[in-house]
């Protein structure tokens, strides 16, 4: 009777012992193989036997020869990140931007495509179509597209079902599903500020940050919330839709059914409804284009919006206590103009212990944070089936 129980076990030493040998390489190389024996502690020849096989599996590569420390030169290896690769897509109320990237995450192709608030029927034909194009832009690879990502402007479930997403005016759709059929790979459905959040932690800003809240601006406002390096996302999954606090107690009606929620005042869309209002350019980049000018009548107006943008982020900040705040989508292009109304606005309206260590940083993505996490999640996704292979 112990037979299997010792074979069960054997196989799952095997695997433990592949995750180790796999991360040291993806997180460490190039390392030879007596320095990936040295730093996890297993002999060398169980890792010259696991490295085989991931050589074999086309997940590792040799590079050639390290300096030598007295004896041979050691062989290198390093991880294989053209093996497969991943698409990001986020979905936009008013664009749809895709990435195809290599397994480390770097950028292969980008595309954007505008998309007008289409009906539900011409938003998925068009997100098809725009997953199809970034298919075709792959190199060869043993792997293929090894997962597709995807933000959308929503609240989102654990089965990729878009339950309500009030800007883009869609109603429940399934959407992971949908993808999963068209293209026979996974997918994962989120939240865009989830997926900004991800996005800068691992590419950006919020890299080696334990308490991150990223806040994306564009039509309206989400965030992503990271507790402890860990995504936070609430008991039912739903956490983060903070551009929907009151600001204003009988303030303008929301799409939500809420009334003076915070996104109405603080976001791309209550800066270009201020804008028109004013005869000003209502396209973010002609304005800022107007600011970079000198016009005093945009400087104000983006001025306007940082104050109340940053009275936001101060609720949150008293709320959650991070080490940073870190505003991205579109409305982080426009940092000039905004970052001393919010600072301003925040230093005002936040507990001073809140606010002693906190930082607000503008995403080092820009615009790509929410297309750079949702690619992330693909990744992630492929890398943890591999940890598992033994």
């Amino acid at each position: 009777m112990a037979k299997p129980q010792q074979t069960g076990d054997q196989t799952m030493i095997k695997k433990i012992n592949t995750a180790i040998v796999f991360d040291s390489v993806l997180k460490n190389g190039p390392l030879s193989r007596a320095q990936i024996s040295e730093r996890s502690g297993l002999n060398k020849a169980t890792v010259s036997s696991l490295v085989l096989d991931l050589i074999d599996a086309k997940l590792v590569e040799e590079i050639g020869q390290g300096e030598s420390n007295g004896g041979r030169k050691p062989v290198m290896l390093m991880f294989n990140s053209t093996a497969g690769y991943a698409i990001g897509i986020d979905l936009g109320v008013n664009y749809i931007r895709g990435v195809l990237t290599d397994l480390l995450g770097n950028m292969i192709e980008e595309r954007e495509w505008s998309m007008k608030r289409p009906d539900l029927a011409s938003g998925l034909k068009q997100l098809t179509e725009c997953i199809e194009k970034l298919i075709a832009l792959a190199p060869e690879s043993p792997y293929g597209i090894v997962g597709i990502g995807i933000g959308v402007p929503g609240i989102v479930d654990d089965k990729g079902t878009i339950l309500f997403a009030p800007n883009l005016e869609w109603g429940s759709v399934d959407l992971q599903q949908y993808v999963e059929d068209k293209f026979q790979v996974p997918v994962t459905i989120d939240n865009e500020a989830n997926a900004g959040a991800q996005g800068e932690q691992k590419y950006g800003a919020g890299r080696g940050i334990a308490h991150q809240i990223y806040v994306s601006v564009g039509i309206g406002i989400g965030t992503g919330i990271i507790l402890h390096k860990e995504l936070y996302k609430g008991a039912s999954g739903f956490s983060g839709e903070l551009g929907h606090l009151s600001i204003e107690y009988n303030g303008k009606p929301c799409r939500c059914g809420n009334k003076g929620c915070w996104e109405l005042y603080a976001s791309e869309n209550a800066l270009l409804e201020q804008a028109g209002k004013q005869g000003l350019p209502e396209e973010l980049d002609e304005l800022i284009a107007s600011a970079e000018s000198g016009d005093e009548r945009a400087l104000e107006l983006f001025r306007s919006i940082g104050i109340f943008l940053g009275a936001g982020i101060a609720n949150i900040v008293n709320v959650f206590n991070p080490d940073v705040v870190i505003i991205g989508n579109r409305m982080s292009k426009a940092s000039r103009w905004l970052e001393a109304a919010v600072q301003e606005s925040v230093d005002m309206r936040t507990l001073s212990y809140h606010r002693e260590r906190m930082r607000i940083l503008f995403a080092d993505l820009q615009d790509r944070s929410a297309v750079r996490g949702a690619a992330y999640y693909a990744i992630n996704s492929f890398l943890g089936k591999v940890r598992n292979v033994g």
